[in-house]
């Protein structure tokens, strides 16, 4: 069969070392005709990563010299679409659009974006993560169980809507500052009545810059 560029690799390796092939199959854990198998009958057709790993320690490389051109390439390749795309966490807690909710900031998974749109909107990755709307004081704009995107980066206060802490209660409003000590938490379903709170006891969590829903 043709010798792969591994398996080239690896004898020019082995000696190198001085070290049969018998005696490297035994390094990993194998059967004393293993590595001999991979090279001369390509089986297996590759070699299995934590073996890898122990070859190129052993050898003092990297594991990419135990890595033929089409895995290379593949793995290139999946690096770069990898590249192209962040997730961002996702939060296991609600921002209350209604009476309130305990905030728990636990992870429960993740929502994938494309990296080029989160720049070109001048967002920061690390800056964000995702949390689902409960209630309906801001209907229409955000229905109960929508997905919203919630950005952390520390900014003067303006207009838009926030999530914001008071206590334990995780809301989603939005905040009219304009009376000095006083925040106004302003709901978009005129079914509820601002909030009035006194500024220290609102901790602004972040901005809502992106939201997601069921039709």
């Amino acid at each position: 069969m043709e010798t792969t560029d591994s398996r080239r690799k690896l004898l020019e390796l082995a000696e190198r070392q001085g070290a049969s092939l018998a005696q490297l199959s035994a390094l990993i854990g194998r059967n004393p005709a293993y590595l001999q198998q991979f090279v001369h009958r390509g089986s297996p057709r590759k070699l299995d990563e934590e073996d890898r790993r122990i070859l190129t320690q052993f050898f003092g490389v990297d594991e990419s010299e135990l890595r033929d051109s089409e895995e290379k390439s593949q793995i290139g390749t999946k690096g770069k679409r990898d590249a192209d795309w962040v997730d961002l966490p996702r939060l296991s807690l609600g921002a209350s659009a209604g009476p309130g909710a305990i905030a728990e900031e636990l992870p429960i998974g993740a929502l994938r974006f494309s990296a080029r749109w989160l720049r070109a909107q001048g967002l920061e990755p690390a800056q964000l993560s995702a949390i689902a709307v409960a209630g309906d004081s801001m209907e229409p704009v955000l229905r109960d169980g929508d997905e919203i995107l919630v950005d952390r980066t520390p900014r003067p206060l303006r207009d838009g809507i926030h999530v914001v802490r008071v206590g334990d209660a995780l809301l989603v409003k939005r905040i009219d500052a304009s009376r000095g000590g006083v925040l106004a938490l302003i709901s978009d379903n005129p079914a509820y009545r601002p909030m009035d709170v006194p500024a220290h006891e609102v901790e602004v969590i972040g901005k809502v810059v992106w939201k997601s829903g069921r039709l």
